[in-house]
């Protein structure tokens, strides 16, 4: 600030009040002592005020400025008014786009630049291929990997890191092994491109040859060959990979116990995270403690979330929401609901998830009533529920046997703009059939939109046997078994309809299915 101040006090020296014109240098380096000490306002006032001394490096300051604090909208004004733009002028603004995926303006902006006479750089290139790759860009990567090649771009290891990534986007192995080979000088960001492709589009083995065949290796080859075995599920061969690691960083432990929990393999994160503790002298960081938690929510270890609560507080973390809302999810899935709604409670700064997490716990332990109370608590404090809050929401009163609030919620997604989809139906028939309005919970599977699905016709199937309404069970039955799900209730309640009817034969012949067919699941329980 001093800093500015002398220059004001030099400007006020040496310029007439009548005639006050700053040379473009020293316009240029007030703009940027502001952009420093992060006086954007104070920049644009100074922009504004001495236009006749802006020269093309004061207007890139000006957008470059603007796209890096998010602000495309005044971006986009700056580089509209600009009177002549050169190649970092459209490279700032692409930068911008990039980040927003405005497919359609970076490409409408790409064709204007290539109008105004002026080529594409190879900073220009990966811009516009991260702002447009994806499933459905296929035709447009080939055209500017065509343009590349005929501007000579693909040789750099920029442009040529980018087109690994488009290539990869379309999964398509030709093209990212033809790039690889066009570039000229490959570093260790290209030969990790190369192994990420291999990785995710399933080449596993050519992904380990060329990690035997690069030249030199960072951690982030190690992380990127360990990320594509987790991705397809190769935990084994994982875990090896992870032995062998010469050097683990937070991020290395966390991707390998988050790999565990992706696996379903609880138990076992748990112990890695536990190792991780006791052999590594670095601290884990918030998604390590987020994902260790996730773990113990999914496997109902109270006692273990417990102790990562503590871990958390003596260390003086500060929890942030996802950390926050991870704590409660374990608490409430674990079976202390009260715990839950203290985490809950502390919170200075809640987010949708957060009160998701919240009312889903409370759903989940038949506390209907103070479900319905923690939504309107919700609304109340300007946050809008999306459809996991509703499906919360129904299943709750499912459970509770709250038939009205369950209808009168159902007719609410409407007015927050969510359509229900094939969980909220399956929560109405659940609630209606669980109440014994069959008829109802008919008409409403009648009345839905899509087909319904196993869960749907199961909620159906189940309170028809609780009620023994054989006929409409029989519906039901029948519906699952098109669906090509073999369920033994199914089969048990067909069974009983034609048993009613004096068809034995047919009853024989159920029977002998069921057996041979259907398995009825071991009965299980994850609390500790």
């Amino acid at each position: 600030m001093r800093m500015l101040e002398s220059s004001a006090t030099f400007l006020r020296g040496h310029f007439s009040r009548r005639i006050f014109t700053i040379p473009t240098a020293t316009l240029n380096r007030l703009i940027n002592d502001h952009l420093r000490d992060d006086g954007l306002v104070e920049a644009r006032k100074l922009f504004n005020q001495n236009r006749t001394s802006l020269d093309i490096s004061t207007w890139n300051t000006m957008i470059l400025a603007y796209v890096q604090r998010g602000l495309m909208l005044e971006a986009h004004q700056v580089f509209d008014q600009m009177p002549v733009r050169d190649v970092v002028s459209w490279n700032t603004i692409f930068m911008g786009l990039k980040k927003t995926r405005d497919t359609e303006s970076v490409l409408r902006l790409f064709i204007d630049m290539r109008r105004s006479g002026l080529n594409p750089d190879e900073l220009t290139i990966p811009a516009i291929l991260d702002a447009i790759s994806g499933p459905g860009s296929k035709v447009l990567v080939l055209q500017i990997h065509t343009l590349a090649i005929r501007l000579g771009l693909s040789l750099s290891v920029y442009t040529g890191s980018a087109l690994l990534r488009g290539y990869t986007s379309l999964r398509d192995l030709r093209g990212l092994e033809r790039v690889f080979e066009e570039i000229l000088f490959k570093d260790v960001v290209s030969w990790n491109l190369l192994i990420m492709g291999y990785m995710k589009l399933g080449f596993v083995e050519d992904g380990e040859r060329a990690f035997s065949e690069m030249p030199e290796r960072n951690i982030v080859t190690w992380h990127t060959m360990l990320i594509g075995y987790i991705n397809i599920m190769e935990m084994d061969k994982a875990r090896d990979f992870f032995n062998k690691m010469s050097q683990r960083n937070v991020f290395s432990w966390t991707v390998m116990i988050n790999g565990y929990v992706q696996c379903r393999e609880f138990k076992v994160a748990l112990l890695l995270f536990r190792e991780m503790v006791e052999s590594w002298s670095n601290r884990p960081s918030h998604y390590t403690f987020s994902t260790v938690l996730k773990a113990c929510a999914a496997s109902s270890s109270l006692l273990m979330g417990r102790q990562v609560h503590s871990m958390i507080t003596k260390r003086g973390m500060a929890c942030d929401i996802v950390l926050s809302t991870s704590l409660i999810d374990m608490y409430a899935k674990s079976g202390n609901i009260t715990a839950a709604s203290r985490v809950f409670k502390s919170m200075p700064v809640k987010n949708p998830a957060s009160w998701n997490s919240m009312i889903g716990g409370l759903a989940r332990h038949g506390l209907g009533v103070k479900t319905l109370e923690e939504f309107e608590r919700m609304v109340q404090c300007g946050y809008k529920p999306d459809q996991v809050t509703f499906i919360n929401l129904l299943s709750a009163c499912a459970h509770a046997g709250l038939v009205e609030e369950g209808e009168k919620q159902f007719m609410l997604m409407g007015t927050f703009g969510i359509t229900a989809e094939n969980e909220h139906y399956a929560c109405m028939v659940d609630l209606l059939a669980r109440a014994g309005q069959l008829d109802k919970a008919e008409r409403l599977i009648k009345g839905m939109p899509f087909e319904p699905d196993f869960v749907i016709w199961g909620a159906l199937l189940g309170a028809c046997g609780l009620y023994s309404c054989l006929e409409l069970g029989e519906v039901a039955a029948k519906g699952i078994l098109r669906l090509k799900r073999e369920h033994p209730a199914a089969y048990d309640v067909l069974c009983r309809v034609h048993g009613e009817k004096g068809d034995w034969t047919s009853v024989m012949e159920l029977r002998l299915m069921r057996n041979t067919k259907a398995k009825k699941q071991d009965a299980s329980s994850w609390i500790e």
